[in-house]
């Protein structure tokens, strides 16, 4: 599998796509802001000869999937995230003007992933980790043969996630990285919604919110 990391919108979000030698490809959290943004995203996928065969994102903060209505006209694929995040879906474009972003409404209606689910496509796949915390169906996506671990706003390299924000919850992050990271092998790269990569190894020995779990 490879992948292509897209730093999108003000909020400096990880867009992630996902192929492999089949040329299917995965898009992960879209927030692409603007027709600049929109075109880099599309350029890259039609440059590589990739399909895209649907979008996941890890929650449905806005600054996430603000490229969302973009990408279904343009593919006519579908969206899949965890149920709980329905409403953040149906209020992402409220909440984007809130904080000064003209956001496209990007509809409602999704595909639902849940806990353990396995995702395919061409010859990858990534397991479905329900980690709750940032937001209620916030998920993390594994991906056991690359060892890498996309996980949205749960986990970043030397934090974690924010709990402040509508449908956060500190203790259910901490229970996420607690049930969910910490089994999970040292040398499993991370891949977050927002910086840089790390890995389990370095986040395990530097990061306060895992060693306060150690």
């Amino acid at each position: 599998m490879e992948f292509k990391t897209f730093y999108f919108n003000a909020l400096r979000t990880c867009c992630y796509v996902l192929y492999d030698q089949t040329g299917d490809c995965i898009i992960i959290d879209p927030g692409c802001y603007g027709q600049t943004e929109e075109q880099r995203l599309a350029t890259y996928i039609k440059s590589n000869n990739l399909t895209p065969r649907f979008i996941v994102n890890t929650h449905c903060h806005f600054d996430h999937l603000m490229g969302l209505a973009f990408l279904r006209q343009k593919y006519d694929i579908p969206l899949r995230i965890h149920p709980l995040e329905a409403e953040s879906l149906k209020r992402a474009s409220s909440h984007a003007y809130l904080f000064g972003f003209n956001m496209t409404p990007p509809g409602t209606d999704f595909a639902p992933v849940y806990d353990g689910e396995v995702l395919s496509f061409g010859t990858s796949s990534l397991k479905v980790m329900h980690t709750p915390g940032h937001s209620p169906g916030s998920v993390c996506l594994f991906g056991h043969q690359e060892g890498m671990l996309i996980t949205g706003d749960l986990l970043f390299a030397g934090s974690v996630g924010r709990t402040d924000l509508p449908g956060g919850n500190y203790d259910q992050l901490m229970d996420s990285l607690t049930r969910k990271i910490m089994p999970l092998p040292a040398y499993t790269l991370i891949f977050p919604g927002h910086g840089p990569s790390s890995s389990l190894e370095r986040e395990f020995a530097g990061n306060p919110y895992l060693q306060h779990l150690c």
